[in-house]
């Protein structure tokens, strides 16, 4: 199973009509005709109406829905409902609210509030996913299924509680062996029973919020658990779901989100899907990372861009809009990046309660002559113009960069070296250099096969499972380039550390040993001169942590400048088999990280054509034969690139031709199909 069957790009989003009289739809549709918008996301919010109590089942609502958008020509993903809980459920069955981190038992509110563990709330979230299923399983409006919306949060209950034990029974078998995981000999933690073991929480092993705890292995396995709880209701959900229909399932995701693993959940989706909420205005490096994760959730499998605001987010301190121009270019980010399909929250805007003031196609008074539903409109056209072209389209990457949400979790549960240090801004940093430098990235979990990567980027790899060390030995023995990080090669599975020398499993490969690990506090630096191959000196900044690093057998390319340890290796790079290992031994600032991964991309010429050229993005795509490659502007002045490649833009229909001065504004999107099957550069 695969993503849903299309004609196009589909174009659409989230659209409530339930919260509007039956004359307001007429108006709607036509506005979307206007918008070439042909796929609404519906339902996603309807419990408390499609079931109104424990005893009655409503559907009249989403068949009114459902046929008025198969009557207007458009198609649905069609929601089980399951994103918030009604209020007759919490209030005749209390135990389904969940208890929080501080050990208290909340009442009814919000979204994200039900107890996952919870035998009432499972049963009835999976039996009215059947219901729904079983109702609109042939109608002929339905392409796939959404499920529940967002997941997240977690619950600390006693039924989570009993749960977690049978959990761990699952994943360690004997309480030795549980113990043995958990190092539980220290401070007279040994269990005897599996009774014993309850959830770490506030009023348990934790002592300053979610990050500081006594037990590192007891918290990493709950938050494993939690993850996995939350992914036994989705698959409950889809087995309700899958007695009725074959259509393809998802659910949304909020790319890097801490709480849940989404590498454990991706087997269990048809497609990836997820909503792109960036957190300020020069994210584009991040956004593309984060289209990258999503996009290898399935092994290179297009993705939905399930969710984006047309033009402001409402659930922050400070939200602006977003600028003329700025809609159309993330979107075709997304679409360069792997999405096949860009839908909205929401079409249209709500009249009261926390997402009033969020943006939609249509505002308050339903205009269709705004700046935003213009933009909306034109961006509708452009996607209808390029037809099928772009659909099932994947990035042939050569660069893959490792995520690992247990190396997250265990590098910002640990006490030390320091916890100023976070697993997002490194990645983000990494990857940032390899996107600015026009590489085409693959972002992978570290199960991933890498023997189609000339380029494996591994930043603070904390825990190394398995086999991942020898795999990237065959990386560079093969003649690839490895780099990985301080703090690598530290932990186990179990999160207990390796009983050798650090970075433990991966020493041989990068050719160091770490005699000590230095912590300083935010703001204070240590300069490293960074010197290789003939290539421009830098001076980059350290931060945080620094590895007092020990060649054995690696050469020194980078040395602190001060304290102690000056002129002693920050980085190193090491002759391994055909190819070589870089470790960084310290947390460089961006134009260290920068210089680093320039001279990595530049041995196996994966430097992007537009390289050099500040806030002009490059991606490819590829199907069936054909190649597509995007160019994108997100700098704030004009700037002249030279075409690389021969071919025609899409959206505009002008040939292009290799060596010709092309003039781009900010915000310029070209499309480019270029000429001949697998051409380009």
């Amino acid at each position: 199973m695969s993503l849903p069957r299309t004609s196009r790009l589909p174009y659409g989003g989230d659209y409530n009509p339930e919260q509007w009289p039956e004359e307001v739809w007429a108006a709607d549709h036509a506005a979307f005709d206007l918008a070439r918008i042909d796929t609404l996301t519906v339902g996603v919010f309807a419990w408390s109406l499609t079931q109104p109590d424990e005893d009655t089942y409503d559907l009249t609502v989403l068949e009114r829905i459902l046929d008025r958008a198969h009557a207007e020509g458009r198609q649905v993903c069609l929601a089980t409902g399951t994103g918030a809980l009604p209020p007759w459920l919490a209030h005749r069955h209390p135990e389904v609210n969940r208890t929080d981190f501080e050990g208290r038992r909340h009442v009814y509110g919000q979204r994200h509030n039900a107890c996952p563990s919870s035998p009432v709330y499972r049963r009835s979230a999976a039996a009215l996913a059947g219901r729904v299923a079983a109702a609109f399983a042939d109608h002929p409006a339905v392409i796939a299924w959404h499920v529940n919306n967002e997941y997240g949060g977690a619950c600390y209950c006693d039924v989570c509680a009993a749960e977690f034990r049978v959990w761990l029974r699952e994943r360690y078998g004997t309480l030795d062996r549980l113990n043995d995981a958990w190092n539980a000999t220290f401070w007279s933690h040994r269990f005897s029973d599996w009774e014993q073991v309850v959830p770490p929480n506030a009023l348990s092993e934790h002592w300053r919020g979610p990050n500081h705890t006594a037990f590192q292995g007891i918290t990493l396995d709950y938050l494993r658990f939690t993850s996995d709880n939350l992914l036994r209701t989705f698959r409950e959900e889809k087995a309700a779901i899958r007695e009725h229909s074959d259509l393809p399932v998802t659910t949304n995701f909020m790319g890097m989100y801490r709480p849940i693993d989404y590498h454990r959940w991706a087997e269990h989706l048809d497609f990836a899907s997820w909503d792109n909420y960036p957190p300020d205005e020069r994210s584009a490096s991040r956004m593309a990372l984060t289209h990258a994760l999503m996009r290898g959730l399935k092994g290179g499998q297009p993705f939905w861009l399930m969710e984006q605001t047309p033009s402001v987010t409402a659930s922050r301190d400070v939200n602006p809009v977003k600028r003329p121009g700025v809609l159309g270019l993330w979107s075709w980010q997304a679409v360069a990046h792997g999405a096949d399909a860009v839908l909205y929250f929401q079409m249209r805007q709500s009249r009261g309660a926390c997402e009033k003031y969020h943006g939609a196609v249509l505002g308050h008074a339903g205009r269709t002559d705004t700046r935003v539903f213009t933009e909306t409109a034109r961006l509708g056209a452009e996607l209808e113009r390029t037809g099928d072209r772009l659909l099932g389209g994947r990035t042939p990457a050569r660069v893959a960069l490792l995520f690992d949400w247990d190396s997250w979790w265990a590098v910002e549960i640990s006490d030390g070296p320091n916890r100023h240090l976070a697993y997002p801004p490194v990645l983000i940093s990494y990857h940032r250099a390899l996107w600015e430098a026009g590489a085409q990235v693959d972002v992978v979990p570290v199960t991933a096969d890498l023997t189609g990567y000339d380029v494996v980027v591994a930043p603070l790899l904390h825990m190394v499972k398995g086999d991942l060390a020898t795999r990237l030995e065959q990386v560079a023995e093969r003649g690839g380039t490895v780099v990985t990080t301080v703090l690598s090669g530290r932990v186990d599975e179990d999160d207990n550390a390796f009983l050798t020398d650090v970075p433990g499993p991966l020493a041989r490969l990068v050719g160091v040993r770490v005699d000590e690990t230095d912590a300083r506090p935010p703001g204070e630096t240590n300069p490293v001169r960074l010197v290789a191959d003939g290539a421009p000196e830098v001076v980059g900044a350290a931060s945080l942590v620094h590895d007092l690093v020990l060649p054995e057998g690696a050469a020194v390319v980078g040395t602190y400048g001060s304290d102690f340890y000056a002129g002693t290796a920050a980085v190193t790079r090491h002759g391994f088999g055909a190819g070589e290992a870089w470790y960084v031994g310290t947390v460089l600032d961006q134009a260290g990280t920068d210089w680093v991964l320039r001279r990595v991309l530049e041995r196996h010429g994966l430097v992007g054509p537009f390289a050099d050229v500040p806030g002009v993005e490059h991606a490819v795509r590829e199907v069936g034969g054909r190649r597509y490659e995007f160019v994108l502007h997100h700098g704030d002045a004009a700037v002249e690139v030279t075409a690389h490649v021969d071919g025609t833009d899409l959206l505009t229909g002008e040939r292009v031709a290799v060596g010709q001065r092309l003039h781009l504004e900010p915000t310029r999107v070209l499309v480019l199909e270029v000429d001949g099957a697998g051409a380009g550069g």
